[in-house]
């Protein structure tokens, strides 16, 4: 019998996308259905694979050379919808590590963690088909990695990890997508808004689950999530978190009173 974080590794692994989607959904499916182990304590071993498993294009590049997205122009809003496609791939990247590495969690941790992956795979194709209906594709614009390199930073603590991308790379989008949605409505971009409402909501669901894991961490090790939170952002090099913030969607994420309060709410 196949094994949840095994596979979930093997996914990780495939460098094709449409690949590695459809194995992704295959294995949720299958998981559902209970025709997949899930071994917790199992140490698993990637030093023979490349991860992530990535196409060959989007070319990486640093974020300052990533050409601004102007929206007067088709290029300008498909390379704006090519980031978000970006985005889209590699949080399912991440969803899909965070099954694997992190051994001796909770059940409820992976299951988590796959329906995550697979509504980022959900998104990723809601864009990527979007951006072949304008006659672009996923790989045709640059594309930076900032957050993949915060995942790799944090590979040695679930809760460095918990902490430090998705409940602030990720709780970026919160802040960032509604005003992304804005500016498609007001070139009627009607498609577009319709996707980035999916994405808006899906990622209050992702951040909510990584609040829930990093307050369940702290809890278990006795120690304050905000002290904690400050601490790990700094050991582990997080961006400064810069506004305006979508308070509202963080409230619904799981972020307490105190901790929006110190975002100025």
């Amino acid at each position: 019998m196949l094994e949840l974080r095994e596979a979930s590794l093997a996914i990780l692994a495939s460098a094709d996308a449409q690949t590695k989607i459809s194995q992704l959904l295959h294995l949720f499916d299958e998981y559902q259905q209970q025709k997949i182990a899930l071994d917790i304590s199992r140490k698993l071993d990637s030093q023979a694979l490349t991860l992530p498993g990535r196409p060959l294009k989007p070319e990486l590049v640093l974020p300052k050379l990533v050409p601004k997205r102007r929206m007067d122009t088709p290029e300008g809003r498909a390379g704006l919808l090519h980031s978000l496609a970006h985005i889209e791939f590699n949080a399912m990247n991440l969803a899909l590590d965070a099954i694997w590495r992190f051994p001796d969690m909770p059940k409820n941790y992976y299951e988590d963690w796959v329906k995550v992956a697979k509504e980022e795979a959900y998104h990723f194709s809601l864009v990527n088909e979007h951006l072949r209906s304008l006659g672009f594709a996923y790989g045709d614009f640059p594309a930076h990695n900032s957050l993949w390199e915060m995942v790799e930073r944090t590979t040695d603590s679930v809760m460095a990890r918990m902490a430090l991308v998705p409940r602030t790379m990720e709780a970026r989008g919160l802040d960032a997508v509604p005003m992304i949605r804005d500016r498609f409505k007001q070139i009627k971009e009607t498609r577009a808004v319709e996707i980035l409402e999916v994405i808006l909501h899906d990622e209050i669901g992702h951040v909510l689950i990584g609040n829930r894991w990093f307050n369940f961490l702290c809890d278990r090790e006795g120690v304050s999530a905000i002290s904690t939170y400050r601490e790990l952002a700094s050991k582990y090099r997080a961006p400064v978190l810069k506004g305006p913030f979508n308070l509202e969607a963080r409230k619904q994420a799981g972020f307490t009173a105190e901790e929006l309060s110190l975002l100025g709410a």
